[in-house]
């Protein structure tokens, strides 16, 4: 505090951030990423423990022998899906009602805003059907859930046949104290969300259903199960919810320690775990790992089933069978085993998950970063905001206190410029402002215009109206503020870019905090192109920077980047469908399950880039 209420040290520190201030900036940026590429490095990246007590030892005895009998119902299942075209609701009641459970269905329909050309729907009307095991020591206040999606064609007919058995199985035993909830869903994510939002009785997302009539406890945590092979090679795990959200990290470890029991192979973003931690190749690889589920959680998008539940503040992991060429396999016994284990761990529980992590990132299975080690990577890259817009207010105030410091060459020194108001920044805050709302509203509004006019289907005019909105934003009348006294001066493009600098590190920081792999990307990308920009210098150069660091140009690297990692390279032309894709789904996934991608990139991220536009285009 004496440091700034000191005149003379006030002074001295102004002048070193204006002095040193282009090194500071690019040292924090360096070193933002610096932190950010060392998180997979093993000191950063601890070993995963379990710090719930109830679930800190597997020590129980697995007793599950109904592999056959799962092959068996996933037979029956399948025949009968083939028969029905569709979920064979009638059968699926039957054999649960057979096997001692509350059955119970719920209809449901929706229709989408505009078409989903990837799955072939628009108005879409389904069943999910549930069954309830009462718990035979406690009363029903508690529930543990295994859901298995229905899918298209012979899909994940071993998951329900295996759900069957592992019914079967737990109705025959008396140590349960939470109802275990036994849910197959049609149509994918539509379906549970249906099934949950009736569950809660809420209505969040415009789903038509009949409601629940049949409820169990509050549900504590929940496990979905993707299955499409009689054996297995290894389990995927996924953790990607909503929005980014993360399940509880004890649950994770609880499915990887009951893998390691039972001998199960595990990966998560299809990466095995490397042993050979201290060398050059197992960096790499837990960096591509780390990478994988960044871009996984910055798309907003949920990776199974279990991605709606977390919304609910129910922890949930989605499991997915791999049967791929390795040479050991596993069959329907093991697997049901580990199921049956992490149950009955659960089962143990006292109260909800909360003593491990919500936030982090996973190198690999037995690793984690906590957010107190990666949060500090942003930090350096919203501290580059900081230091630019500092360096532009000390400018302002020393201009209007007529300092000793020049801030202009000499061809400025002509004559005192007229000041101008806030007024001046009007007009651009207002522009950039309703291009985002056009942005935001006009694609899914005006999609059966489009249709009337130009040859192409709803889910095109709907794509091709957002890229059009969005590139004509950069050809808006960004001048207007010049009709003002005073507009087109100096002080007023520093104070717009003070502005939007502000703006746009509060955004992220707000971002960061709630998802933190999409604030970074965006931080990564547009921090270097908003620091540099200004009306005066290289003029291409630095549209051609902002242009990149535009949240769709950021969209389409990350496509490019995903598809490098994963090993399957795309071409140009592949890349751009993906990328027409990637705005179609994202559309949908707001609209269907609340995503906030895009309320966030068309009424905030993108309204501030256009403001730095609008500084570069201010002369």
């Amino acid at each position: 505090m004496g440091l700034l209420s000191d005149p003379h040290c006030r002074r001295a520190l102004s002048r070193l951030v204006l002095r040193l201030n282009t090194p500071l900036c690019v040292l924090s940026y360096v070193v933002g990423l610096g932190w950010f590429l060392a998180l997979a490095f093993q000191p950063l990246a601890p070993r995963t423990y379990m710090s719930e007590n109830a679930m800190g030892s597997t020590m129980v005895e697995e007793q599950f022998l109904f592999g056959e009998r799962a092959l068996s119902y996933a037979r029956e299942f399948a025949g009968h899906k083939k028969k029905a075209g569709g979920m064979p609701v009638a059968w699926l009641e039957k054999t649960m009602w057979t096997l001692g459970l509350e059955v119970h269905r719920q209809p449901f329909s929706r229709t989408l805003p505009f078409p989903d050309e990837l799955r072939e729907r628009y108005m879409v009307k389904g069943t999910n059907v549930y069954g309830i095991l009462r718990a035979p020591r406690a009363a029903s206040t508690e529930a543990l859930v295994l859901s298995v999606p229905c899918s298209e064609g012979p899909h994940n007919n071993q998951a329900v046949g295996l759900m069957l058995a592992l019914a079967s199985y737990f109705r025959g035993q008396i140590y349960w104290a939470k109802d275990i909830i036994f849910l197959v869903n049609e149509h994918d994510l539509l379906g549970m969300e249906a099934w949950l939002e009736a569950y809660h009785d809420v209505n969040l997302t415009e789903i038509r259903s009949s409601g629940t009539p049949g409820r169990a406890g509050a549900i504590q945590a929940a496990i979905s199960l993707e299955l499409s092979s009689d054996v297995v090679t290894s389990f995927d795990v996924a953790v990607e919810g909503l929005n980014g959200q993360l399940p509880n990290l004890d649950l994770l470890n609880l499915f990887h320690a009951f893998c390691q029991k039972n001998g199960l192979l595990c990966t998560i973003q299809g990466k095995l775990p490397r042993s050979d931690w201290d060398s050059l190749p197992a960096f790499a690889h837990s960096l591509q790992t780390l990478l994988l589920m960044v871009l996984a959680q910055a798309s907003g998008q949920p990776r199974g089933d279990h991605g709606l539940f977390l919304r609910y503040r129910i922890e949930a992991l989605t499991l997915r069978g791999i049967n791929s060429f390795r040479q050991y396999k596993y069959d329907m016994t093991t697997v049901g085993k580990t199921l049956e284990g992490m149950f009955r761990k659960l089962n143990n529980l006292l109260e909800r998950l909360h003593q491990s992590y919500f936030f982090y990132l996973l190198p690999s299975l037995s690793r984690f970063v906590s957010i107190g080690v990666y949060m500090p990577a942003f930090g350096f890259l919203i501290l580059v905001l900081i230091l630019k817009a500092l360096d532009l207010w000390m400018k302002l105030s020393k201009s209007e206190t007529g300092g000793a410091e020049r801030l202009w060459d000499s061809d400025h020194a002509g004559g005192e410029e007229s000041r101008p108001g806030l007024l001046a920044l009007v007009p651009p805050l207002v522009i950039c402002h309703a291009a985002g709302l056009a942005l935001y509203y006009l694609p899914v509004l005006g999609q059966h215009v489009a249709t009337q006019h130009f040859p192409v289907s709803e889910a095109e005019a709907v794509v091709l109206t957002v890229i059009a909105i969005y590139v004509a934003g950069m050809a808006l009348p960004h001048n207007t503020h010049r009709v003002l006294a005073g507009g087109g001066s100096d002080r007023g493009w520093m104070t717009l870019k003070l502005l939007a600098l502000l703006y746009l590190a509060l955004q992220l920081g707000c971002l960061a905090l709630l998802n933190f792999s999409l604030g970074f990307l965006l931080a990564a990308t547009m921090v270097p192109a908003a620091a540099a920009v200004q009306p005066n210098g290289p003029k291409v150069l630095l549209a051609a920077l902002l242009v990149v660091a535009t949240p769709a140009a950021t969209l389409l690297l990350g496509i490019f980047l995903q598809r490098e990692l994963v090993e399957a390279p795309a071409g140009a032309g592949e890349g751009w469908q993906l990328f027409l894709a990637a705005l179609a789904q994202g559309l949908l996934q707001h609209h269907l399950y609340g995503s906030f991608l895009c309320p966030l990139l068309a009424l905030g991220t993108y309204p501030c880039w256009l403001l730095l536009w609008n500084v570069l285009c201010w002369k």
